[in-house]
C-alpha cells in the first residue's frame, strides 16, 4: 500500500497542474494548484454540456501557460455517473483524471476550516490535496468491445431485476387464485406448468376441461414427459381449490399482461446473450478461459465488462 502511494506521488512533480472537480448533476466547481498546495487562478465553474467543457479545457489550458507546467492531472469523486461524460472528455483530449474516495474527502475537509460542511467551492480544494497526497485510484474507462460489455452488463442487471419482479406478481397471483397449482407442478416457469397458465383460466373453469381438451392444449408447447396422469391431478387440485373468485375478468387480464411480461423478457435475454457471446467472440483468449472448470461466459463477460483493456 505504502509502495503504492509512494508511487503515486511521484506522480506528482513541480511542473504538475492539479486540478479537483467537485461533480454535481448540472454544474460542476473546480480548482487548481501546485505540489505544494499553491492555488492559482479562481475557482472555474461549468456546467455539464459542451460549452461547460469546452470552458473547462481553456481554463485548464491558461493556468498550465500561465504557470509553465507540463503535465496535468485532474482528480474528481465518482458521483453516481455524473462524472462519466467529464472523464470520457479527458480522455479524449489526452488529459489524466484520477478518482479520490468519497469518505476521505469527507474527513479531510475538517482540516482547513474544521466544519464537514458540503460546500461545491471546498470540496474541489480537498479533492485536489488528496490528489497531491497520492490519495487516489485510477479508474478504468473500457473502450470498443469492453465498453459494449460493460453496458451489456448493466442491461442483463436491469432484465434481471425485471424479471424477479415478475416473478414474484405471477406467484402472487397463483396464490390468490390457484394456490394448489404449485402443488401439483414444483415450478410455474416450466413448459407444462406454463403452458396451463396460458388457458388464462380459473380453476372451476379447469376443472370442466376434459381431459383430452387439456391434452391439446399442452402439447401446444409440450410434445412428451408430461401427460394424461399430470392433468388429472391437475383437474383434482383445481376441483377442490380454493382460490378467489371475485373479480374474474381483471384477474384474467392481470395474468395475461404478467405473463406476456415474463415473456418478453425471456426473448430479450435471448437476444442480449447472442449480442454478449458476439462480442466475446472478438476478445482473444476467452476459448482458454472457458476452458477452466466452473467458468463460465457470464463470468468472462462480467469480469471483461469491470476489468475492461
Amino acid at each position: 500500500m505504502n509502495y503504492n502511494q509512494n508511487k503515486k506521488i511521484s506522480q506528482i512533480t513541480s511542473q504538475t497542474l492539479i486540478i479537483g472537480v467537485d461533480i454535481a448533476k448540472f454544474k460542476h466547481v473546480a480548482r487548481a494548484q501546485d505540489y505544494r498546495g499553491l492555488e492559482f487562478g479562481s475557482p472555474c465553474y461549468f456546467e455539464n454540456e459542451h460549452e461547460g467543457f469546452e470552458h473547462f479545457l481553456q481554463w485548464i489550458f491558461d493556468i498550465k501557460k500561465e504557470q509553465n507546467m507540463d503535465n496535468v492531472i485532474v482528480g474528481m469523486e465518482p458521483t453516481g455517473h455524473y462524472w462519466l461524460n467529464l472523464a470520457h472528455i479527458l480522455k479524449e483530449k489526452g488529459i489524466k483524471f484520477v478518482a479520490v474516495n468519497p469518505l476521505h474527502v469527507k474527513k479531510s475537509k475538517e482540516l482547513d476550516d474544521n466544519s464537514p460542511t458540503k460546500n461545491d467551492v471546498k470540496d474541489a480544494k480537498v479533492i485536489a490535496q488528496l490528489v497531491k497526497d497520492g490519495r487516489y485510484a485510477e479508474p478504468t474507462i473500457p473502450q470498443g468491445v469492453y465498453a459494449e460489455l460493460r453496458v451489456a452488463k448493466k442491461i442483463r442487471d436491469l432484465l434481471t431485476e425485471d424479471l424477479q419482479t415478475v416473478q414474484g406478481q405471477v406467484h402472487n397471483w397463483i396464490d390468490r387464485y390457484f394456490p394448489e397449482f404449485l402443488k401439483v407442478f414444483k415450478k410455474w416457469e416450466g413448459k407444462a406448468a406454463l403452458q396451463f397458465l396460458k388457458l388464462y383460466a380459473f380453476p372451476h373453469e379447469i376443472a370442466e376441461f376434459t381431459e383430452e381438451e387439456l391434452l391439446v392444449h399442452l402439447r401446444l408447447s409440450v410434445t412428451r414427459s408430461v401427460g394424461l396422469n399430470k392433468i388429472r391431478e391437475l383437474k383434482q387440485a383445481a376441483s377442490k381449490s380454493i382460490g378467489l373468485r371475485q373479480g374474474a375478468e381483471m384477474a384474467r387480464l392481470e395474468l395475461k399482461t404478467i405473463l406476456a411480461k415474463y415473456e418478453l423478457i425471456q426473448l430479450q435475454f435471448e437476444e442480449l446473450d447472442a449480442k454478449i457471446d458476439g462480442l466475446l467472440d472478438e476478445i482473444p483468449g476467452v476459448q482458454q478461459m472457458l476452458a477452466i472448470k466452473g467458468v463460465g461466459r457470464d463470468t468472462i463477460a462480467g469480469f471483461f465488462a469491470e476489468v475492461g483493456i
